[in-house]
């Protein structure tokens, strides 16, 4: 745990007037590397501290948050309110923690960010897809997007989507070739675009195993993927997903 959920543990804390106290040993071998505790608002220990500092884990100490109850609270914060005297009329209450140290509500979680998800091309799609192979300088009109994508699921390569929620994000061309020189069918990856304020967060990766996922059910033996060669961060993409550039395509268009 660290960075963002360390923040998180240490917001738990104050909620209910306590510090999280962090390790300053930077040496990931050293014993008390990435160890916390908590203390009182004065800096008394109340959980996890010896002589020389945290000792606990952070998972210990968001078990120990997580189970505190108002009356533990009033105990470790030396705060309880005293007794009330007891009366004929009435048997004593017990103690009850002062009101100014009563823990806060933690405010109501938000739902979580939609995760995305792969699925094959539908015609309702087609406004988004124009949208977003214009991203890579290609225009193309709603009608020959329509028209190609039901040729192409007639030819069993429907093209993949990835989704966010209810919104298209990403597309990936996907093709099995017979090649006269290929013992086994040549896979290619033709588009592949993200939308760029989805980018970041792995789209591209799944869309792109995916593809080999889809490839591999088709015999395949080798994938090759075109780029232009002005997209030297699509380039580095591809190297790191283990791609090699293996040759030069040269392209002429025919009148």
């Amino acid at each position: 745990m660290s960075g963002a959920p360390l923040d998180e543990l240490a917001g738990a804390a104050r909620n209910r007037r306590l510090k999280l106290v962090r390790s300053r040993v930077r040496t990931p071998t050293k014993r008390r590397f990435g160890k916390v505790g908590l203390t009182d608002g004065s800096g008394k220990p109340v959980f996890g501290m010896d002589a020389k500092g945290p000792v606990a884990e952070p998972e210990e100490v968001q078990e120990y948050l997580r189970k505190l109850d108002v009356r533990d609270w009033g105990a470790s914060l030396d705060v309880a309110a005293p007794l009330r005297k007891r009366s004929a009329k009435r048997p004593p209450r017990e103690p009850a923690n002062d009101r100014s140290v009563r823990p806060r509500r933690s405010p109501p979680k938000s739902k979580p960010s939609p995760k995305p998800q792969i699925r094959a091309a539908k015609p309702s799609d087609v406004p988004r897809l124009v949208e977003l192979v214009r991203l890579l300088g290609h225009t193309i009109d709603e009608k020959s997007v329509r028209r190609n994508i039901a040729k192409l699921k007639k030819d069993g390569e429907t093209p993949l989507v990835a989704t966010l929620g209810k919104e298209v994000v990403g597309l990936c061309g996907i093709s099995a070739r017979v090649m006269i020189h290929r013992e086994s069918p040549i896979g290619r990856i033709s588009p592949l675009v993200v939308a760029e304020e989805a980018q970041g967060h792995g789209i591209g990766r799944m869309l792109v195993e995916a593809a080999e996922a889809w490839m591999r059910r088709k015999g395949c033996k080798l994938v090759e993927v075109t780029s232009n060669d002005r997209r030297a961060e699509a380039h580095a993409f591809y190297r790191h997903m283990g791609y090699e550039r293996t040759s030069i395509r040269f392209a002429k268009p025919l009148s």
